[in-house]
């Protein structure tokens, strides 16, 4: 299944050292996999020259890449929720701007595009990071499947192929990273299909992640309690629709 367009979304925070390659690695892809494409980066308030670059890629490759600044930060799950927003093509294709995901690994999820298949999730074949944060990450992994008991073995791959009427059903809440296990549960619930597909995961080159310090973790771990009483016991995304 070829799908009719795509928009492909970045969010960037510091990543000047990466993003010009995503974006021309994409642009490189889409033609391969659609007729019909954009490529939309949100700068959500970088420190670096993140936004310059942006500008001039934006400038060079003008109308297919769009760049929307932010001021500030507005934390992982609203600058996903700004960016699932902006899109304007039938599919949205999203991964981070820090380049552990290549994104040219784009035409593997539209390959396991069939009918009925309305998200394609990536899992990571093998994670490529120093050792603590392999750790925590599978703990972190496991442990959200089983409490929300999601139906993908990795909720943690930010990677995703996804219907974009999908958010017309689906309403994202979440400012921060909890908005990944928060939609792969509403999109499970709403009865959508979901297929996987495994992706190379690559070591961080340039700048530091926003997720793996203690403080952030501690919050997320406190954040989840809440979400599983909304989600799995209160159920009130289903209650709302």
């Amino acid at each position: 299944m070829r799908p009719k367009s795509i928009s492909a979304f970045f969010p960037a925070y510091n990543d000047a050292g990466t993003i010009p390659t995503m974006i021309i690695r994409v642009l490189q892809t889409l033609p391969e996999v659609t007729d019909d494409y954009e490529v939309v980066v949100i700068n959500d308030g970088s420190t670096d020259d993140t936004g310059r670059m942006l500008d001039e890629l934006a400038r060079l490759y003008s109308p297919r890449v769009r760049v929307i600044h932010h001021s500030r930060p507005s934390g992982y799950g609203g600058v996903l929720r700004a960016g699932f927003a902006a899109a304007q093509k039938d599919w949205i294709f999203y991964t981070d701007g820090d380049a552990q995901y290549d994104a040219r690994e784009l035409a593997g999820l539209t390959h396991a595009l069939a009918d009925g298949v309305d998200m394609v999730q990536g899992y990571k074949i093998k994670r490529h990071d120093p050792y603590h944060r392999i750790v925590i990450g599978l703990a972190y992994q496991y442990f959200v499947k089983l409490l929300f008991s999601l139906c993908i073995r990795d909720v943690d791959c930010d990677f995703r192929l996804m219907r974009r009427a999908i958010f017309d059903r689906v309403k994202l809440e979440s400012t921060t990273g909890t908005i990944t296990f928060e939609m792969v549960r509403k999109i499970q619930d709403a009865g959508y299909r979901i297929v996987e597909v495994p992706v190379h995961h690559w070591y961080r080159q340039y700048g530091q992640s926003q997720f793996f310090n203690f403080p952030r973790v501690a919050r997320t771990l406190v954040a989840l309690i809440g979400w599983w009483w909304r989600l799995v016991v209160r159920k009130e995304h289903m209650t709302d629709a």
